[in-house]
């Protein structure tokens, strides 16, 4: 297919489109069709459409069967899957227990991005064509929610195309699984063109059926709030999710448009390398000044949330103290009481540490992810440069910012993180934990280690009494805060705009779900 060049062209060509298909954008393309790479949201949202697992979520959010059709708990550590049967991959291939046991191997390679969502299974075993046991290493609370995101991969497929291994992002590594897809779910891809659009068409052989008339998904990065809105209004787009905030207004006006909003399930902030000698491209060698307490938390009470929100994010965000957001299971208003900015006592904090002139140091922030990242930052800089710490600020498009901080490049940058089980844990032991050669801490690439919040990760990911773990929850949700480990900005609020003809749930986790909406 001839590569199409301008956003015009792309919009034209969705212009084209029947009166079913929903012509969808926001501002950043997916890393990759490999479901088992990247544990990005646009990627993971894509993924969905076109993979799924032995369990997904309702549109509250609760869990319910999908390619499983039952479990049973055999004994506490021990649970019987009993698969659906009937179920076919999109060429065709019959679905089975060894494409289970297969993507369970998978996604638990040293390449993959996503072991946390296998995290806590000891090991799988085929009981039959249609029966899978998962040995667990010990009780595990969230292990239903966890497996809404183990995607199942066509063993045969993977295997004749060379995909038997997750695709090596940080590597820069590229395979026929993070090119092309092959799943049992709704939707089948039909192009991928990166940074311009992939299509997706209704799978007619799907097992379930669509609440929806939904037959085709265009879905159209489009990096420029500008051009995203102008698209939206001209009528060439049906969905937008990214919205930049200093238009929502506007758009609310439009009787052609309607918008609809609610709290996302991510908190915006900034990881410190806290675990290096020296920090990389720094003013100051031979020591690390982020190991110091005091200067991560004068870096904290630099920073004005409340005129972020105002200004920048137009109301629509929470500035936060805690690293989850309200929807998630764990969260506590009373943890998240953000403190007032203050200057002096910033700078006295500084000097204490012995930073009294400050230093310089590489901030690096994504330019296409989340709401106003860039500008954000700019003003995050302003804030920073009154204690004396000159960020010196370098932006760049999430596949090269995610790439860069998975290799440890990125000393100071900003983040986004989902709860996407809407359980804390999910985080605490991600992103908050002791990196290790397993689950725990794979997507710390901030260096952070901290004994006491090991030790109750570990409690948590075991313990089955909900108040006890709500308890072992909170406390290491407050000591991540009072330790600095991370400086939170605020939760993100998120509104789509939409034609008045279009109708779709809002998802907390910013995941649009064409099954469930109606095109007219």
């Amino acid at each position: 297919m001839k590569k199409l060049t301008t956003l015009a062209a792309m919009l034209l060509a969705c212009s084209l489109a029947s009166a079913n298909t929903l012509r969808w954008a926001a501002q950043n393309d997916i890393q990759t069709l490999d479901p088992h790479s990247q544990n990005h949201s646009a990627t993971t949202t894509i993924s969905g459409y076109v993979y799924e697992s032995l369990t997904r979520y309702t549109e509250k959010f609760d869990v319910e069967p999908a390619l499983a059709a039952k479990w049973t708990y055999v004994t506490p550590t021990q649970v019987r899957f009993e698969l659906r049967r009937g179920v076919k991959f999109h060429d065709g291939t019959p679905f089975t227990a060894d494409d289970v046991v297969f993507s369970l191997q998978r996604i638990k390679h040293p390449a993959s991005n996503m072991i946390i969502y296998a995290s806590g299974i000891k090991e799988v075993k085929k009981i039959d064509s249609h029966t899978v046991d998962f040995v667990l290493e010990g009780p595990n609370p969230v292990l239903m929610r966890n497996l809404t995101y183990v995607r199942i991969l066509s063993k045969a497929w993977a295997t004749k195309n060379r995909s038997e291994n997750p695709q090596d992002f940080k590597a820069k590594e590229d395979t026929y699984a993070s090119r092309n897809a092959m799943g049992t779910g709704p939707y089948k891809v039909v192009s991928w063109q990166p940074d311009q659009r992939i299509t997706m068409v209704a799978n007619k052989d799907w097992w379930d059926k669509p609440s929806g008339n939904v037959s085709e998904v265009t879905y159209l990065p489009i990096k420029s709030d500008a051009t995203r809105v102008a698209a939206l209004l001209s009528g060439d787009l049906d969905l937008l999710t990214d919205l930049p905030p200093q238009d929502v207004a506007k758009l609310k006006a439009d009787p052609r448009l309607k918008v609809i909003e609610g709290p996302e399930n991510r908190t915006i902030f900034f990881a410190l390398d806290v675990g290096s000698d020296e920090i990389k491209g720094a003013s100051v060698k031979g020591k690390n000044p982020f190991k110091d307490k005091r200067v991560r938390e004068a870096l904290s009470l630099a920073i004005d949330r409340e005129a972020i929100k105002r200004s920048l994010m137009r109301g629509l965000s929470i500035p936060a103290a805690v690293m989850v957001a309200p929807v998630a299971y764990g969260y506590s208003a009373e943890l998240d009481v953000v403190a007032k900015p203050d200057v002096t006592r910033a700078k006295q904090l500084m000097t204490e540490a012995g930073y009294a002139e400050g230093f310089d140091v590489p901030l690096a922030c994504p330019n296409d992810r989340y709401v106003n990242d860039e500008e954000i930052c700019q003003a995050v800089v302003s804030m920073w440069a009154r204690i004396g710490v000159k960020a010196k600020l370098t932006t760049q498009p999430m596949t090269q910012h995610s790439a860069a901080l998975q290799r440890y490049e990125l000393p100071l940058y900003m983040y986004g993180w989902g709860v996407t089980t809407f359980d804390a844990q999910y985080t605490l032991q991600d992103i908050v934990h002791t990196k290790t050669g397993g689950a725990d801490g794979k997507g710390n690439f901030s260096r952070v280690s901290d004994a006491r919040i090991d030790a109750l990760v570990q409690q948590m990911k075991v313990e089955t009494d909900v108040p006890k773990r709500l308890a072992l929850m909170q406390e290491a949700l407050k000591r991540t805060r009072d330790e600095f480990l991370f400086i939170p900005i605020h939760h993100q609020v998120r509104p789509w705009a939409m034609k008045a003809g279009v109708t779709i749930p809002h998802s907390a986790n910013d995941a649009p779900q064409a099954r469930w909406a109606t095109v007219k």
